[in-house]
């Protein structure tokens, strides 16, 4: 064991060329973590991406800490052992309850959503004054607030619990009228209180970002983390020598879902912009 634990920290201080040719790997509760892999394809396109959405289990945002940490744990498990030379934790309620347990358990960097998106936050507001929306479980978490505030000090930090938005997005009801109705709702604490940040803090909700920014109106900036992931993905690559300086047309990523269905598949392709080539159902 020590032979082997020895070998893997020589790897970690001198990777080779094969470790940068491993590919990324990435996973979510459903298809909302499809946003965060396409900002990635955008900034890392020589990089080969994994993804896996288990639909079969959401949402997640209304479990408990030790089923979200379960579950997470099996997804990581079946990323790993495709060889990945890093893992994405594109669930915001994965990243806020299981993110320690996954960093301890895999001998690989391991990111969340939650940091990168609140350290924007911070930047970005002018009133101090900072939106957080999520699933119940993350709002719970108190994730994103004690982030925000690690960045920027003291910011008032309201959270609003929105969960029917993930129903919503994976239905793609994203412009419906039940769906502005739900919004009206849901956000009217935070237009009251004048937020003019607003941190959309699942993966599920930037396909509501139309919805969400005409109910928030034109002075409230909507922070959407996969953006900032990408970002923070390519600096842990280039800190670790991992990142793939390989040329030529980049690869289509390979596609898991825990439960396959068309409706599913219509959806992933409408976020991703493209036609799926590459895709598998798995049971976990």
């Amino acid at each position: 064991m020590l032979c082997n634990l020895l070998q893997w920290v020589q790897r970690i201080m001198n990777p080779s060329e094969s470790d940068s040719r491993k590919p990324i790997g990435i996973f979510d509760s459903g298809v909302g973590g499809l946003t965060v892999l396409k900002q990635m394809l955008s900034c890392l396109p020589a990089e080969r991406m994994i993804y896996l959405g288990d639909t079969a289990r959401l949402p997640y945002g209304t479990k408990s800490r030790e089923t979200v940490v379960k579950y997470s744990l099996k997804n990581a498990s079946f990323l790993v052992g495709k060889g990945i030379k890093c893992l994405v934790v594109a669930c915001n309620t994965a990243s806020s309850l299981a993110l320690d347990t996954l960093r301890q358990s895999f001998p690989i960097p391991v990111l969340g959503v939650i940091r990168p998106g609140a350290e924007r936050a911070a930047r970005l507001t002018r009133r101090r004054k900072v939106g957080v929306i999520g699933t119940m479980a993350t709002i719970r978490s108190k994730a994103y607030e004690d982030a925000i505030c690690s960045f920027a000090g003291p910011i008032e930090v309201i959270s609003v619990p929105c969960p029917l938005f993930v129903s919503l997005a994976e239905e793609g009801w994203t412009q419906d009228d039940v769906t502005y109705r739900v919004a009206e709702r849901y956000l009217s604490p935070l237009r009251q209180r004048d937020v003019d940040v607003l941190v959309l803090g699942c993966t599920h909700y930037p396909l509501l970002k139309p919805v969400i920014s005409s109910v928030m109106g034109d002075g409230v900036a909507l922070v959407d983390s996969a953006e900032e992931v990408a970002v923070q993905v390519g600096a842990v690559l280039d800190e670790m020598g991992l990142r793939n300086k390989g040329q030529g047309s980049p690869e289509s990523p390979k596609i898991y879902m825990t439960d396959c269905s068309a409706h599913f598949l219509e959806l992933a392709e409408k976020i991703l912009g493209f036609p799926l080539t590459d895709f598998e159902y798995v049971d976990l």
